[in-house]
C-alpha cells in the first residue's frame, strides 16, 4: 500500500467479499502487523453509526468510494464531530472530484486523503496520490505507480506518447493477472506482451490519461466512453473532467441524447453545493466549458440536478441519465420560438445543418428549471 498500515494501525473492512478491494482491506493489514475491523452492512447504511464505529474502534485507515464520501461529508457538514484516531481515508472506484477534496479538508484538515487508482485485472490499486491538502491543480491527479508496477501511456500502436500527450494507460509487472476466465477473446485484447520488457505481460486498461511534468498521471476518461458526433471523436470523460473543475460543482456526467444519426447531441448533468445553486447555473456551466474546450466538445445542453442517479454499486447510472436527457427538453439556454413562417423555415434549415433537433415550443424551459430534483430516488444515494 502507498500509506502506513503497520503495527498499531486499525484498518476498516467496508467492502463485501464480492469486491476486489475487500482483499487488501482484510489481508494486507494482517500481513503488515496491523488489525482489521470488519464493519457490517447495517453500520455502513447508517452514517452516524458508521462514524461512531470508526471512532469507538480506533480505526486509523478507512476506504470508501466518492459517492459515499459525499454522503459522509453532507452529514459531517451538518453535524461536525471528531473522527478519533482516523488519519487516512482512501478513496477509490471512481474519479475523485476536486470539490469533494476541498470539502473534506475544510471539515477535517488533519486527515489525509489517498486517491487510489487501478483495476481488478492488475490486483486492484496500482497508483496512489497521497493528499495532505487541496492540490494546486484544477483536478486531482492519480499519483505515481507503486513499486514493481510499470505504467505506460501508449498510442494505438502501443508506442509511448510524449509527455503531456493523451494516450491509453497500460500496466505491466507482477501485478498483471492471467486473463479472463472462459473468455479468450477479451483476454487476447486486454492482456498482451509488454513491448518494452521481454517475457512480461501487459494489461491495457482502456482508460485514457497523460503524464504530468512532475511524474504524476492525470486521468482523462474511458475508451468505451469515446463517441463520434458529426465526424469528431470525443472523450466524454475529458468533458466531465473539465466541468468537475468548475467552482461549486460536485458530481458530473455527460451522456449522448439521440440515435446514431445526425441528431446526436452531448448533454451534461451536474450537481452543485448550495452556494453554487444559482438559477443560471446551467448557462454558466456551458460558458465555463466553452472557454476551455473546442466547440464540438461543448455539450449542447447542461442540466443541474439535486442528485445524480446511482447504480446498486454506488456509481453514476448513465443509462438513467441518457433516458432523462430525452425527456427534459432543451433547457440549457433560454430561447424565443420562431414566430413567422420564414423564421420557422430558417430554424429548420439551421437544425439540419447543425444536426440538432428543431425548436419545439412545447419543450420551452429555462436554465432555472433544471434545479428540480430528478424523477427518481437515486438508489444508494442516501444511506442515512
Amino acid at each position: 500500500m502507498g500509506f502506513a498500515a503497520g503495527h498499531g494501525q486499525v484498518v476498516a473492512q467496508t467492502a463485501s467479499v464480492g469486491f476486489d478491494i475487500s482483499l487488501w482491506q482484510f489481508a494486507a493489514p494482517l500481513l503488515a502487523g496491523a488489525a482489521t475491523r470488519v464493519i457490517d452492512t447495517d453500520a455502513l447504511l447508517d452514517v452516524p453509526g458508521f462514524l461512531g464505529e470508526l471512532v469507538s474502534r480506533d480505526v486509523t485507515v478507512a476506504q470508501t468510494v466518492p459517492a459515499y464520501l459525499d454522503v459522509l461529508l453532507r452529514h459531517l457538514e451538518r453535524h461536525p464531530r471528531d473522527l478519533g484516531a482516523l488519519h487516512t481515508l482512501c478513496v477509490t472506484g471512481e474519479v475523485l472530484g476536486l470539490d469533494l477534496v476541498r470539502r473534506w479538508f475544510a471539515a477535517h484538515p488533519g486527515i489525509r486523503l489517498v486517491n487510489a487508482y487501478g483495476a481488478t485485472e492488475v490486483c486492484d490499486d496500482t497508483m496512489h496520490e497521497i493528499l495532505d491538502g487541496v492540490p494546486e491543480r484544477a483536478f486531482v491527479p492519480l499519483g505515481r505507480s507503486l513499486r514493481n508496477v510499470n505504467t505506460y501511456v501508449l498510442d494505438h500502436n502501443l508506442q509511448l506518447v510524449p509527455l503531456g500527450t493523451t494516450g491509453e494507460i497500460a500496466f505491466s509487472g507482477v501485478c498483471v493477472g492471467r486473463g479472463y476466465i472462459n473468455d479468450e477473446e477479451r483476454t487476447r485484447q486486454a492482456f498482451v506482451p509488454d513491448p518494452f520488457r521481454a517475457h512480461t505481460r501487459m494489461y491495457r486498461s482502456g482508460d485514457f490519461g497523460r503524464w504530468l511534468p512532475d511524474g504524476r498521471l492525470e486521468f482523462l476518461g474511458r475508451h468505451d466512453e469515446q463517441v463520434k458526433i458529426r465526424g469528431y471523436r470525443i472523450e466524454l470523460g475529458e468533458i466531465e473532467h473539465r466541468l468537475a473543475a468548475m467552482a461549486g460543482v460536485r458530481d458530473v456526467a455527460v451522456v449522448i441524447d439521440g440515435d446514431l444519426g445526425a441528431t446526436r447531441t452531448l448533454v451534461a448533468f451536474f450537481t452543485t453545493d448550495e452556494a453554487a445553486a444559482a438559477p443560471d447555473g446551467a448557462v454558466r456551466a456551458r460558458d465555463f466549458l466553452a472557454a476551455q474546450l473546442p466547440d464540438y466538445m461543448v455539450p449542447t445542453y447542461c442540466h443541474r440536478l439535486d442528485h445524480l442517479p446511482l447504480t446498486v454499486n454506488g456509481k453514476v447510472d448513465k443509462a438513467a441519465l441518457a433516458g432523462l436527457a430525452g425527456t427534459l427538453g432543451h433547457g440549457g439556454v433560454t430561447r424565443t420560438a420562431p414566430a413567422t413562417p420564414d423564421e420557422r423555415r430558417l430554424a429548420v434549415a439551421w437544425a439540419e445543418v447543425l444536426g440538432v433537433p428543431p425548436w419545439n415550443a412545447s419543450a420551452r424551459t429555462t436554465a432555472s428549471s433544471r434545479s428540480a430534483a430528478p424523477p427518481w430516488p437515486p438508489p444508494g444515494s442516501s444511506p442515512t
